[in-house]
């Protein structure tokens, strides 16, 4: 389990994310058409996955939008931004700002992205929601980078997740 901060509160995550070389454990999520999205169609293609509480906060915003333009740079490259938010409010917020380089997925319906990551958050004001969190994969669907992020305030090292790309 991991200990991160809300304020001045601890809280714990439902277990701890997949460790280095470790391959990405599956997951269904639901893609704002409500179809379903899998790891293996993403196979072939390197990823990131920005994690987050709710897009509707700013701090998780702000990583999408900046995640989003650095997507552009890259090759061969996709980014998965997952919360449990409404598919809808996710299609919204991209299209509200014209986002076209990440794609959103929502944990909502099934609840086991959370726990298979180790990103739930299983006390505290925020109980049920995602914490902030960013895994890179390679094209084999394994970890090489991750990073739980101490403080739900605060935004991942994007540079940090980047560099593991170049």
């Amino acid at each position: 389990m991991a200990r991160i901060e809300i304020g001045d509160e601890k809280v714990t995550t439902y277990g701890s994310l997949p460790s280095l070389d470790e391959k990405a454990p599956h997951f269904e999520l639901l893609k704002s058409d409500l179809s379903i999205a899998t790891l293996e169609d993403f196979k072939g293609a390197r990823v990131i996955m920005n994690i987050f509480p709710s897009i509707d906060t700013n701090v998780c915003a702000t990583s999408v939008r900046n995640f989003n333009e650095k997507a552009t740079e890259l090759k061969n490259v996709i980014v998965l931004c997952i919360s449990r938010d409404l598919p809808f409010a996710q299609k919204r917020f991209l299209k509200d700002n014209k986002l076209e380089n990440v794609t959103n997925l929502s944990d909502f319906r099934e609840r086991n992205f959370g726990k298979d990551y180790g990103v739930e958050m299983i006390d505290g004001p925020m109980e049920g929601l995602l914490s902030r969190a960013v895994l890179v994969l390679n094209e084999n669907g394994h970890v090489i980078h991750s990073q739980q992020v101490p403080r739900i305030d605060e935004e991942p090292d994007y540079l940090a997740a980047l560099k593991t790309l170049l």
